[in-house]
């Protein structure tokens, strides 16, 4: 035990040369690698943390950018639906409308032919009421009447017909 406090300064100078001899190789060969690795690492992991924050913010935006996209296309649609309605309620609109115009035609086209048909009979009526009055009259005045004045009877009569028609 003597010895270990004694200090012996051959030994003393092999163990600190062979110390540093060893603390140069581990720097240069284990260290200088090894602290290399490591930054390499923090690096590769400070690289992969950006590359994930990016990517999230990336993700962020997309999922803000669709979200508009789809209100957007909700809005969209609803402007659709609404357009639809208002093209829908003015082709019914037309639709009456030429519905109502067509019936009027119609309705009217009715009454014309009506009034037509009843002008002719009228005209008929009048001619048969006139060959009736102009044969009982001619049997009345079969006797000395000429025929000036039968025509004279017979014109009056007609023209007291028509007056009497279009009351």
């Amino acid at each position: 035990m003597d010895k270990l406090l004694s200090p012996d300064t051959g030994m003393m100078f092999w163990t600190i040369t062979t110390f540093l001899i060893l603390v140069v190789l581990l720097k240069r060969y284990a260290w200088g690698p090894l602290l290399k690795a490591i930054a390499e690492r923090e690096a590769g992991l400070k690289a992969d943390v950006a590359a994930a924050r990016s990517a999230r913010d990336q993700a962020q935006s997309i999922r803000d950018e669709l979200a508009a996209q789809a209100a957007g296309a909700e809005s969209r649609r609803q402007e659709l639906l609404s357009q639809a309605a208002k093209e829908g309620e003015a082709i019914m609109s037309r639709l009456r409308e030429t519905a109502e115009k067509d019936a009027r035609q119609m309705r009217d086209k009715a009454w014309s032919e009506l009034a037509r048909e009843k002008e002719r009979l009228l005209r008929e009526l009048r001619g048969e009421v006139a060959g009736i009055s102009f044969l009982a009259a001619e049997k009345l005045l079969r006797r000395n009447v000429d025929s000036a004045v039968e025509k004279r009877v017979l014109e009056d009569f007609l023209q007291e017909l028509d007056k009497g028609g279009d009351k």
